[in-house]
């Protein structure tokens, strides 16, 4: 039994317009499987690829507060000059730069045309063959107890686990890391960027949500009603959904 994330889901006021920048980001196709929700993903990406991750946004009638999101993208680059290309392209698709209290960095905080704060991080040899997405990144207080949850939750390869941080990756060594940054102080808000899993096709989805409750999880109330996925929260509160196969 084991489940794998596939999605990054990031919630909209306009799904179609944010999907459209994040298809133009990573390089991706845009998709509407049904209104308000807009997919994005590689050519002929089937989003119940066990290795791959891509973006799904959701349309939702709450804006963004201020507050920073816990959990957000960050983008791979191969050199100097493509990391600046980068930026200046997001940036005439409707990204604006974003204070998070980064300092001197050399990396590049921006936020997406709806505030969705994410780094365009300078060539680093680790992401070379990740894709567009380096990592997922998301903000806790103590990254060795996310590791215990997460080691035991997904399917994934631990990497490192330190007191600052907690890094995992596919077990078939693609697409991005999924790392966990010791932030103290984070608030917890209502996660407007979240993971998605999906189990196994021979698993059972209630089976896997019972050993997720286990683990630390907890049921999470967003308003979703009668749908056939389930939402929980890992043991800091942090949103993911288990989808239903279909």
């Amino acid at each position: 039994m084991a489940l794998r994330p596939v999605l990054v889901n990031i919630k909209a006021l306009d799904d179609s317009a944010v999907g459209r920048f994040w298809a133009e980001a990573l390089g991706w196709s845009v998709s509407s499987p049904m209104p308000g929700e807009t997919s994005v993903g590689r050519d002929g990406f089937d989003w119940r690829d066990p290795a791959r991750v891509c973006v799904d946004v959701v349309a939702v009638p709450e804006p963004k507060t201020a507050t920073k999101n816990r959990v957000h993208l960050d983008l791979a680059t191969t050199s100097a000059a493509h990391q600046t290309e980068l930026i200046a392209r997001l940036e005439s698709l409707g990204a604006t730069p974003a204070d998070i209290g980064q300092g001197d960095v050399p990396w590049t905080v921006l936020a997406d045309p709806e505030g969705n704060e994410f780094c365009v991080l300078e060539p680093r040899e680790i992401y070379r063959d990740t894709g567009p997405i380096a990592a997922v990144v998301v903000d806790c207080a103590d990254p060795r107890a996310m590791a215990r949850f997460w080691d035991q939750a997904v399917d994934w390869t631990v990497h490192e686990v330190t007191d600052d941080q907690a890094v995992l990756r596919s077990s078939k060594g693609v697409g991005p890391y999924l790392e966990f940054i010791r932030t103290p102080g984070v608030e917890a808000v209502p996660d407007r960027v979240h993971i998605d899993l999906l189990r196994y096709p021979d698993d059972d989805h209630e089976a896997e949500v019972t050993r997720l409750r286990a683990l630390g999880a907890t049921d999470l109330d967003v308003g979703q009603g009668d749908v056939p996925w389930r939402c929980l929260a890992d043991p800091e509160g942090h949103a993911f959904c288990i989808l239903a196969r279909s």
